[in-house]
């Protein structure tokens, strides 16, 4: 199975944010009280919203392409620094969400790879993100490498207070 990462276009603006709400629905609804993920949905996944990302140069979205057919997305912060390490070897994988029908298939392995390969071409030095600290994602980000490096929370209104603890992951390239 070939993958790749595809930059988001004017054209694929619209297939971007459906995926982005698709996946997020298939994988996220339990974080929400009444299982309404409105108030994330509103803040990452509108036309306005994305338009807005799409023109700031530090933000990077993709389409991930699994053959010929969309399995996903993903979106990267190029410069954002965390604690001691400074912007200029820091990139932030912000989003990486894949639909459920690619799951179990090593996609998430390779999508992964293929955000290191980026941020390597770029300068970094390291590859950071947010995850839950209940569920599946954190036992497979640990398993490519990452660390946890410290505690966070999810800061948005309507998540349920028990699923709000994250964890902060680094992953050095």
């Amino acid at each position: 199975m070939t993958v790749h990462l595809e930059p988001l276009t004017q054209e694929t603006l619209a297939e971007y944010i459906s995926i982005g709400k698709q996946s997020y629905h298939e994988h996220y609804l339990h974080l929400w009280e009444n299982r309404d993920p409105t108030p994330y949905i509103s803040r990452s996944f509108t036309e306005e919203v994305v338009l807005a990302d799409f023109k700031n140069p530090n933000l990077k979205h993709f389409l991930v392409k699994s053959e010929d057919k969309t399995a996903g997305i993903v979106k990267l912060v190029v410069d954002s620094p965390l604690d001691e390490h400074a912007s200029a070897v820091s990139l932030l994988a912000q989003k990486i969400y894949l639909l459920q029908a690619f799951a179990g298939q090593g996609l998430g392995k390779k999508v992964l790879l293929l955000i290191e390969q980026y941020a390597k071409k770029h300068g970094k030095k390291i590859l950071w993100l947010d995850t839950m600290q209940k569920g599946g994602p954190i036992k497979f980000y640990l398993k490519q490498g990452f660390q946890i490096k410290k505690e966070s929370e999810l800061k948005i209104p309507g998540a349920i207070p028990s699923e709000k603890p994250m964890w902060v992951l680094t992953k050095q390239l």
